[in-house]
């Protein structure tokens, strides 16, 4: 039987910086189910377009990884932009994110916002995302945006979904910060910059890619069982003994594999139907994505390459959110392809323009549901794992709300831990 020191089950972002940070000396081989390598980050090039199978841009908090992915992009123009986002409201836009720009909507509905902000339940423990939302910012706020926003594109009652489910992502602001923002426009985020290649989000697969012998990645090799006890992970091909098996594949998957009992009821997830649409002349300038909460508009975010790249031709990632036991199948697809076309044009973002070019993707999972009970069970049964030579990283790996530095960081600081009893 083969075995190798580092085997590591998923060739996305958080499999191959894990492989790239070991280093082509150190005994390794990645597994990918798929025929490609990327994960969620490949990059569709079509009649013109490019497309990722979402929008995946870059938000480095960390120069030193920037810079060396960066550096292994031979041939690659990087562009760094300065993010425009805004929110669909009536007829026009408003900044993003709407509780610090609640002065842009008309008086009516200001006026509303503000006074239940000021006179909100300050006393308030909030045992959920929902409670929170209401606690923090008010009804007005709550319900004109946040509420029927994160309701589409999570696809569940936000009240199942644990204080904290967005993590330091969630654009939160205080009551001064709130009032501040009237005068002095502050609308400043983890990701208000963000860098992105003209090849597309490939391109960040491939440097990681670039560090990693070609030879010790096996495509089209799915994991089928992980013997716990024994360490041995049997493929669709082979069965491989292990030291350490790194995996970032979907938590609840990983333990579907090992046979390690647990609940599924735990564990939730939404999907997201991604429709990539190019078209034959320009639309809106400047935004590069844009949030409607409008429960009559079947998409929740659309976003535009187009400005971006500086394009003449409207080219869109188009996101709709449904529950994890949704069926989106090829009639699912031609059916709400169709919608999207006439809540584009609802929107007022096209008007008589031409579809030219598409694709779509189903992502499943794409957000997972970060709750008080998932939370628990996650952190129980990584330590079991972990005492077995285990580790699950990454957004799903780890079940969780992160960037994709995120996965760099984390693959990296691990490989770093298992490394240290080798190297000294």
């Amino acid at each position: 039987m083969e075995r190798v020191r580092h085997l590591i089950v998923g060739a996305g972002i958080s499999g191959l910086a894990y492989a790239d940070r070991l280093g082509r000396s150190e005994d390794l081989l990645v597994l990918e189910a798929d025929r490609e390598i990327g994960g969620y980050c490949k990059t569709q090039v079509q009649d013109g377009f490019t497309w990722d199978y979402s929008g995946h841009f870059f938000h480095f908090k960390h120069p030193d990884i920037e810079r060396d992915l960066v550096s292994r992009m031979t041939g690659q123009k990087i562009l760094s932009i300065v993010k425009d986002s805004r929110i669909r409201w009536g007829e026009g836009w408003i900044d993003f994110p709407f509780q610090k720009n609640i002065h842009q909507l008309p008086r009516e509905e200001f006026l509303e916002c503000l006074v239940d902000l000021r006179f909100r339940d300050k006393a308030a423990r909030p045992a959920s995302f929902r409670d929170m939302l209401y606690a923090k910012f008010g009804k007005g706020i709550a319900e004109k945006f946040l509420v029927p926003y994160n309701e589409k594109l999570y696809a569940t009652d936000l009240a199942a979904l644990d204080v904290d489910a967005m993590g330091r992502f969630f654009p939160y602001a205080d009551e001064d910060e709130i009032l501040r923002n009237f005068t002095s426009p502050d609308n400043a985020s983890y990701n208000s910059h963000f860098t992105y290649p003209e090849g597309g989000a490939i391109q960040y697969v491939h440097a990681l890619a670039s560090g990693v012998d070609p030879g010790r990645i096996a495509l089209s090799e799915a994991v089928v069982s992980v013997d716990l006890k024994r360490k041995v992970a049997t493929t669709t091909q082979r069965e491989i003994g292990f030291e350490y098996l790194v995996s970032s594949a979907p938590f609840t998957k990983l333990l579907g594999l090992t046979g390690l009992p647990h609940d599924p009821s735990v564990y939730t997830w939404n999907k997201v139907l991604v429709f990539n649409l190019g078209f034959d002349r320009k639309g809106p300038e400047g935004i590069h994505w844009a949030y409607f909460p409008q429960r009559a508009l079947s998409f929740y975010r659309v976003g535009f390459y187009d400005n971006i790249f500086g394009a003449d031709r409207m080219s869109l990632y188009v996101e709709l959110g449904y529950s994890k036991d949704a069926v989106i199948d090829d009639a699912t697809v031609e059916t709400m392809r169709a919608r999207v076309l006439e809540d584009l044009a609802r929107a007022g973002l096209v008007d008589g323009h031409r579809l030219v070019s598409w694709h779509s993707v189903v992502m499943d999972p794409a957000y997972v549901h970060v709750t008080s009970g998932s939370l628990r069970d996650v952190a129980a049964k990584k330590r079991i794992l972990e005492s077995r030579g285990v580790y699950s990283i990454g957004r799903y790996g780890s079940w969780t709300y992160c960037s994709i530095e995120d996965n760099v960081v984390e693959a990296r600081a691990l490989a770093d831990t298992l490394l240290t009893p080798w190297r000294t």
